[in-house]
Formats: C-alpha cells, sequence, structure tokens
C-alpha cells in the first residue's frame, strides 16, 4: 500500500505544533498531473518554472473533455479541509475554464475556473467527512476551454492555509511528497542531451553512433520539439547546399517530408518515426517526460542534472562528462551560470544595420498553431465573450493558421510568461473562430476545429554566448572562419507584429510580419557551439552563441540539427582526447573540419566500431 500511495503522489506530512496538547497535521497532497486516469485532460509543464509543478488542463476547443480520476488514499477518517490550486486564465471578467471536483460521488465545493482571478493560488474547497480511507477523487471539465487544476490537498488541521509563494510552495509540496530525497540515479553518460528537438536528437543520435553513451533528456512524451505532432512546424533551411558532406545525414532521417505548418494530420510530423530511429541506437538511452530543473557544478564544469517527470514527479539525476544545452530556452546554460543574452543588442554594441537603435527585451514571440476540418453536417461553435473580439471590420479568414500567428514579441517573456502568451493565442484564435463561425456561414458553417496546439512554438528566448558570437556581418559577408562547420541558408528572417494587427489590438498583438532579407549560404563556427564560461557544455539549436540579428537567420530547424550533429563530432573528440570542447577548438580543429569534410581516415576520425556512418 505504501509503495503505491507513493506511485499516485499522495503524501502525509506530519507538523507538530508547540503547544499542548502536541497535535499532529495530517496532509494528502495530490498532483494533479499524477492522476491515474487523465481521461481527456493533458498534462502541460511549460510553466514549470513559475508554479514548480506540472498541471492538468482540459483541452477540449470548446467540448468538454473526458473525467481524470485517481485513488486518493487518506491516513485516517474524520474531517478534512479541501484547498484546490487553479486559476481563472481568460478573467475579462470570468473565464471559460471551469471544472468540478468530486470525492466519492460527492461534490467538492463549487466551480472552480470562473474566479476572475489569472493568479495561480488555492481555493478553499470546504470541509469534508472522510469515512473511507480510500476514495475515487474525479475532476470534471465543463467546457472544453482549457480549465486547469495545479494540486488538491487534503488536510485535518482544518484551520491550515497552504503556502502559495514559489519558494515555500515547493518546500511544502517537496516535504510532503517527499521529492526533496535523493533523486534516482539515472546513469553516467559520456554526453548528456537536455532537450529531444530536432537538434537535441540529432547531437545525440550521432554521438551514440560515435561510441559515446548518451542520453537524451525530452520534457515532453514526444521528440521533435516544434517539428512535434504537438506544435507542427515544418522543417526549413537546406541541407542540400552544405559545403561539409557529413553533415546533414541525420536530419534527412528526421525528417518526415514537408506537410507545411499546422497540418491536421499528427501522423504528418512522424513522431512514431523518431522514436523508433533514437530506440534503435544501442549506446542511447532516451528519457521522456522528464523536465531538467537542477544543475550541479564544479567549479566551471558540470557534474549533473536533476529532471522530474512531469506526471509522476519522481526526480533523476544524471551525471556526465559533457553536457549539450539543446532547450531553446538555455535552460542548463542558466542553471550553471552560463554567460547569456536575452534580447536585442543596439547598433553601438554589436555595428550591424539592422540592429535596434536601443538594446531592449524583445524577442521573437510563440506560435500555437490550430486547423479545421470540413465536416458533412452544419455545427456551432459556443459564445466566447472571454476572448479577443473580431468584427468584419477586422478578422482572419483561415481554415487553418500558418506561422503568422504570433504572440511575444516585447509585451512578454517567452520563458516565464510562457503561459499567458499561449493563453493570449487561445483567446485569438477561439475569438476569431467564433466569428467566422457566425459571420461567415457559407464558408464556415460545416467545418469544426480539429486541432489546437496547446504547446507553444517558441521561436526566442535565451542565447548562451560562446568563444564566438555570429553577427549580421559574418552572414551577410560570408565570412570563412577557420572553424566554420554548419552551413547555413535561412534569410535573416526577424518577426514584427503585423501592422494592422497592431492597428485593431495595439498592445496585444497576436499576428506577426517579417522581411526576408536573402544570404548566400554561409557557415556557423564551431565556436558558436560551446559555452565561453562552462568548460564541458555544448550547445545546438536557437540558443547558440549569435546576437539577435544573426539569430534570425540560425533559428530554422534543419540548420539546427546540422549544428547537433557537430556537436555529436565535437563531443567524440573531446571523449577521444579528453579534453574540453574549447580544447577540441584549440588543439584538435584539423581533425574535426577533416571529420566533417569526410577526408579523415577511418581509423584516425570515426572508428567503425563505434557505429553507424
Amino acid at each position: 500500500m505504501k509503495a503505491r500511495w507513493n506511485r499516485l503522489v499522495t503524501g502525509l506530512l506530519l507538523m507538530i505544533f508547540s503547544t499542548a496538547p502536541a497535535y499532529a497535521q495530517r496532509h494528502v497532497y495530490v498532483e494533479a498531473e499524477s492522476f491515474e486516469n487523465k481521461g481527456g485532460w493533458v498534462t502541460d509543464q511549460q510553466s514549470f518554472v513559475v508554479i514548480g509543478s506540472s498541471y492538468l488542463m482540459a483541452h477540449g476547443m470548446g467540448r468538454p473533455v473526458k473525467d481524470a480520476s485517481t485513488t486518493v488514499q487518506f491516513p485516517g477518517t474524520g474531517k478534512y479541509r479541501v484547498w484546490v490550486r487553479t486559476k481563472d486564465w481568460a478573467p475579462f471578467p470570468k473565464g471559460p475554464g471551469k471544472f468540478t471536483l468530486h470525492l466519492g460521488g460527492q461534490q467538492l465545493g463549487n466551480v472552480f475556473g470562473e474566479s476572475g482571478s489569472d493568479e495561480w493560488k488555492w481555493y478553499d474547497a470546504g470541509v469534508i467527512d472522510v469515512k473511507e480511507t480510500s476514495a475515487k477523487l474525479v475532476m470534471k471539465d465543463l467546457t472544453g476551454f482549457n480549465g486547469r487544476c495545479d494540486a488538491i490537498l487534503f488536510t485535518d488541521a482544518l484551520k491550515f492555509t497552504p503556502p502559495n509563494t514559489l519558494a515555500t510552495l515547493n518546500a511544502f509540496r517537496n516535504k510532503v511528497l517527499h521529492t526533496s530525497s535523493t533523486p534516482a540515479d539515472g546513469g553516467h553518460f559520456d554526453l548528456v542531451v537536455v532537450g529531444g528537438g530536432i537538434a537535441g536528437t540529432c547531437a545525440a543520435i550521432n554521438a551514440s553512433r560515435l561510441g559515446l553513451k548518451t542520453a537524451l533528456i525530452q520534457d515532453r512524451p514526444v521528440l521533435g520539439g516544434n517539428n512535434s505532432s504537438e506544435v507542427r512546424v515544418h522543417l526549413r533551411g537546406d541541407i542540400d547546399k552544405n559545403h561539409y558532406p557529413k553533415l546533414g545525414r541525420i536530419v534527412r532521417e528526421m525528417d518526415n517530408g514537408d506537410p507545411g505548418n499546422g497540418h491536421p494530420d499528427a501522423s504528418e510530423y512522424g513522431d512514431a518515426r523518431k522514436i523508433a530511429i533514437v530506440k534503435a541506437e544501442k549506446n542511447l538511452t532516451v528519457f521522456l517526460n522528464t523536465h531538467v530543473h537542477k544543475v550541479e557544478k564544479e567549479k566551471d564544469r558540470i557534474t549533473a542534472v536533476i529532471g522530474r517527470n512531469i506526471n509522476t514527479n519522481q526526480e533523476t539525476r544524471f551525471t556526465g562528462t559533457y553536457f549539450s544545452d539543446c532547450t531553446g530556452d538555455g535552460t542548463v546554460g542558466y542553471l550553471a551560470g552560463a554567460d547569456f543574452r536575452m534580447g536585442r543588442e543596439s547598433k553601438a554594441e554589436t555595428g550591424e544595420s539592422l540592429a535596434a537603435e536601443k538594446a531592449d527585451s524583445f524577442t521573437l514571440g510563440t506560435s500555437n498553431l490550430w486547423a479545421s476540418l470540413e465536416k458533412d453536417t452544419v455545427s456551432s461553435f459556443p459564445e466566447t465573450p472571454w476572448a479577443l473580439q473580431f468584427s468584419d471590420e477586422y478578422h482572419i479568414d483561415q481554415d487553418r493558421s500558418d506561422w503568422e500567428w504570433e504572440t511575444g514579441f516585447g509585451n512578454f517573456n517567452t520563458i516565464t510568461d510562457a503561459e499567458k502568451i499561449r493563453d493570449h493565442n487561445l483567446r485569438a484564435i477561439y475569438g476569431n473562430w467564433s466569428y467566422l463561425k457566425k459571420g461567415k456561414p457559407e464558408k464556415y458553417a460545416k467545418r469544426e476545429l480539429a486541432w489546437v496546439a496547446y504547446i507553444g512554438g517558441k521561436r526566442e528566448s535565451r542565447r548562451i554566448m560562446g568563444d564566438h558570437v555570429l553577427t549580421q556581418m559574418d552572414i551577410q559577408e560570408g565570412k570563412r572562419y577557420p572553424d566554420g562547420a554548419v552551413t547555413a541558408t535561412w534569410t535573416i528572417d526577424l518577426h514584427f507584429p503585423n501592422e494592422k494587427n497592431s492597428k485593431y489590438f495595439e498592445g496585444q498583438e497576436f499576428f506577426a510580419s517579417t522581411k526576408h532579407i536573402r544570404v548566400a549560404p554561409y557557415t556557423i563556427p564551431y565556436r558558436c557551439l560551446y559555452s565561453r564560461n562552462i568548460s564541458n557544455l555544448f550547445m545546438a539549436g536557437r540558443n547558440i552563441s549569435t546576437t539577435h540579428v544573426a539569430f534570425g537567420s540560425t533559428r530554422v530547424m534543419r540548420t539546427c540539427g546540422m549544428m547537433g550533429e557537430v556537436v555529436g563530432y565535437a563531443a567524440y573528440l573531446g571523449k577521444k582526447y579528453k579534453t574540453t570542447p574549447r580544447g577540441v577548438y584549440q588543439q584538435h580543429l584539423d581533425e574535426l573540419m577533416g571529420i566533417l569534410n569526410d577526408d579523415v581516415p577511418q581509423q584516425q576520425g570515426v572508428d567503425n566500431k563505434a557505429g553507424r556512418q
């Protein structure tokens, strides 16, 4: 019973009052994401850095989802006060994310998710009389419009109020759930890759094929990042214009064709193929649903990362010789104290003609794509008074989105405001769709929303600084540094709010425009792919060492995948010569470039016994 209790992530905390007589408080803490049966609810970990946890969300696109349920074990019968941690995500003035909770068939409190407050906090659901030590807890969605729940607390200390600030809540949660104890041992690896997008997956595959014992840690149940079925962005950047014949082969394996952005058919994005390729690698272990949130260091070296399972909350510690931050957000580098930049540099600092006049926090935004399908019968869509409001004068006449549906820019922090950004996108999507269903029945009466992304497709956040910072001049002048490793072909593609969208939604823009500045194929130096102050940290993906302007070109996924392949080769040489990422550049650059050019004899470069090539 004790093992089952731990597995369900409920806990018992004994807190002894100093007053006489002594009284033991009994708390049973249920993490919503750990429900045994999630029904139609989905796990969302995107705001872990803000609320310290994942949560369950009823993402039904306006149709109530199936109930979530779990079994709660109580330490004893008697009276318990119930607290529910939730929020009203669209309080304009009240949002649609309504749900109810039921224990043993009895409703707990009233309706949640319509408080008018957009802050995560505890809501009192009253006192219940628990007559059995085991009871079924059910979470019932009422609308399908993204109601959400972080946790439920049962306490026999009827006057106790659970903490709400992040630090105190984390301490309370960890103590109750015993997550502050020693994490499970995930093993020791030559290379620990954190982030399972195209960049991280390619880095992990290449390293493993070169004989390195490799871990690939991903915080979602699928690989591919923005190219997965959860986000559905197609791959961009060319590999056939590559200066280096060794690069792009693994990217090509990952490529499932070009279904475009936001295709309604999830299979078009090849989730199963990606997992199958990774699991076929004998030197590679993949850890899905694992969010890395802690880093251990010795001086300037990372020694371990700790990840928490987004469903069970089990923590696991991974030790390694080398680490590669492929998270996009630069999470590992940030936690390790790596130098980073976020936002735009000024012209005075970089000398770039496309740079901002003054440095600021402006970043490219996040997209939540969506698609509809034609049905045989006429259908309706609920009223959405809490959403953005559209009219005959301004609406977006589309039955499927593309990249332009984008929120972020200078009004939001793409890391700490990830939930707000996604929710703003949802308010735009649902509000526009509600208008189209009523305002253009001749086109949309028989169409239904088939898919709406609840995982945001981020473009920009932190950039970890390396020994070289790529600039606009490097790109446009086509500079060929001796360590020029990854051939890049995408335009300098910097998004900004669409002018018409800004006119009607000033300060609340959700639609973007761009100006493509063409570039000839150029190379990204290897020195952009490792940290300048964390000695064993590589980077690959959109968080490499560039200026904001240069990032506009390097950020596309085929290019990012080739970065990952280079990291795999560099980690192989690092292990071979027992040196750092910088040491590979300083002492073994000729060999690295020789491998990329495919002109290093097999016995000097890649050992056939190490894996496939």
